[in-house]
């Protein structure tokens, strides 16, 4: 007796109409296609976009689909174009001239395939690939870190070295708690993209071997190190770097090695050299310090060729700004060392701040050197030169130079890399990041003349507009930097809550198709506000509010643009909700 197909099965019409018909849509949108006297089933939506396949053509086995020509095999429902995803294919089952459908398809949609594609996706540098797969990530509840750990492999294994889409990246998986899942898979997505586009085309980067021998005291690698990076033998810093990781140096002092090599001279490269070695660490940090070897490596490139700033001209002349700091410098080993550093009262943060917003260089090298012989915590000073930083972006007035941003922008990021760096160490050596980030916003004084003014708060919102997406509503207009700001500081004094124009600001930026500074501005600003917001006392609170106008200009200063990537991310989210984006004009 012939067995009845258990209930979970589809029935899907008889086999002679299939025949006829050439395809038959099914209950769940699954398409059954009759062809070379076989029956075929797989899903009506075609994986790139949607669009219904049963509209498609089927030749010589490939079903093609008409909007955008992705092909299938129609048997397996495997793709010939990497961009449009394999379509899930079903079982046939033929019985007394009916034919039957498992509703179940034989390939699942699991975190390893959606792991798959997103590697796959890097690899060929496919941005709507890269969003369904963080989309299916995001949506399946895969740690942010997991994620965020295949876009570093990858990154670090292809191309030349620790890159800005690895520093993209990282930035953005430290600000993923201030914002919500759309703006969690916005932020992955465009850091996973930018690390594609980094490393489009690039060979694998193969690392080299230790030294052969062992017991090489710490302290004479960290010399050797130095000295390969001084005349630019990166292969030399790399293989004593190795070696070092091999005879168990710490995290602690391989980044001090390794920054200390960092700022033996001014300034590298517009400060990127030393943000760059943070972010790396910070990435460590994320993913784990099995990790350290690829990535550590990575920043060694970094220094093959760096601009070196005291060979410029402007920390020379008219003033010359090298003598001094290298007196300074000359003093650190001289500095205290103390077991705990005091704080900066409230009183002298504000001196502090204002001498290095001040005209007088000379006199602000002599005030740090002071402070840090006195026994004030480094780090604090450091905080304070970053929110000095800030402030030259909030004063910057909008008739300078457009690309003027980028060098406020620039001694921002640099000095919130050297605080960061401060917090966990207090190598005499490491305090010459601070000098060099106090001789960047004295050069960028001339970018506040004349300052942009204050916004005070006093124009306050309406009740009806007191919404932070009232501020996005804003930035969908050219050149909204003072509005936005002065929206920002009334949204604040009118005690609306930091956090939601923090996932606010978040957006702003996840909308964009943003360069690389953009994510950098927002990152620091988010973490030096959050710093600012342990303490409750007037200073800090104006301190707080700093960043978030700097960040309000900055981001308010680069929108809006066509927002291609933000779209691309969007579509991802609606397709895996199975929406209909073909029926749209």
């Amino acid at each position: 007796m012939q067995q009845t197909p258990t209930p979970s099965w589809i029935q899907a019409g008889t086999l002679k109409a299939t025949q006829e018909n050439g395809h038959k849509l099914i209950h769940g949108g699954i398409a059954v296609f009759y062809y070379e006297e076989q029956v075929y089933a797989v899903d009506n939506r075609c994986p790139h976009l949607g669009f219904p396949l049963h509209m498609g053509s089927l030749c010589d086995g490939i079903l093609t689909c008409h909007w955008h020509h992705a092909r299938f095999d129609v048997c397996s429902g495997g793709t010939l174009d990497p961009w449009a995803d394999d379509v899930p294919s079903y079982e046939v089952k033929i019985e007394n001239g009916i034919v039957w459908v498992n509703p179940q398809p034989k390939q699942t949609s699991s975190v390893e395939r959606y792991k798959l594609r997103l590697r796959e996706g890097l690899e060929q540098n496919l941005g709507l690939v890269i969003a369904k797969a963080v989309v299916g990530l995001v949506e399946a509840g895969v740690p942010a870190a997991e994620i965020t750990q295949i876009g570093i492999e990858f990154g670090t294994v292809y191309g030349r070295g620790w890159n800005s889409g690895l520093t993209i990246l990282t930035a953005m998986a430290n600000v993923l708690p201030k914002l919500d899942k759309a703006g969690t898979i916005l932020a992955l997505y465009q850091g996973l993209r930018h690390v594609a586009r980094n490393s489009s085309g690039a060979p694998a980067r193969h690392l080299l071997k230790p030294l052969p021998g062992d017991g090489v005291p710490f302290e004479r690698l960290t010399e050797w190190y130095r000295n390969c990076i001084e005349v630019r033998d990166t292969q030399g810093a790399e293989r004593v770097l190795l070696t070092a990781i091999r005879q168990g140096a710490s995290l602690e002092q391989l980044s001090e090695m390794m920054l200390i090599a960092a700022t033996d001279h001014f300034y590298l490269d517009g400060g990127h050299t030393f943000d760059f070695h943070n972010k790396a660490l910070e990435a460590i940090d994320l993913i784990g310090k099995a990790h350290t070897k690829q990535i550590l490596t990575a920043l060694v490139l970094l220094l093959e060729n760096p601009t070196r700033s005291e060979e410029l001209h402007q920390w020379q002349s008219p003033v010359n700004l090298v003598a001094p700091l290298k007196e300074a410098f000359a003093q650190l080993d001289s500095f205290p060392l103390v077991e705990s550093y005091a704080d900066i009262s409230e009183v002298d943060e504000k001196k502090i701040v204002d001498q290095l917003l001040s005209d007088e260089p000379l006199e602000t090298v002599h005030l740090v050197t002071k402070v840090l012989k006195s026994g004030a915590n480094p780090a604090q000073l450091a905080q304070l030169v970053a929110l000095a930083a800030a402030e030259r972006i909030v004063r910057f007035h909008i008739q300078n130079d457009f690309s003027d941003w980028i060098s406020v922008l620039h001694t921002f990021t640099y000095s919130h890399a050297v605080h960061k760096r401060l917090r966990g160490s207090t190598h005499p050596l490491l305090l010459r990041g601070i000098y060099h980030g106090v001789i960047r916003i004295y050069l960028d004084r001339f970018l506040n003349i004349p300052a942009a003014p204050r916004p005070d708060g006093s124009i306050v919102p309406a009740v009806d507009t007191a919404k932070p997406e009232r501020l996005l509503q804003m930035m969908d207009l050219r050149q909204q930097v003072n509005e936005a700001a002065r929206w920002t500081a009334g949204y604040l004094h009118a005690s609306g809550d930091p956090d939601a124009i923090l996932n606010t600001l978040g957006h702003a930026l996840l909308r964009e198709d943003a360069e690389f500074h953009s994510f950098q501005m927002y990152e620091a600003a988010v973490s030096e506000y959050e710093r600012w917001a342990t303490r409750d006392d007037a200073f800090a609170a104006r301190a707080g509010e700093t960043m978030l106008l700097a960040a309000t200009r900055y981001l308010a200063a680069h929108a809006p643009t066509p927002r291609e990537q933000s779209h691309t991310a969007r579509i991802a989210t609606r397709l895996y909700r199975g929406e209909r984006l073909f029926e749209e004009a």
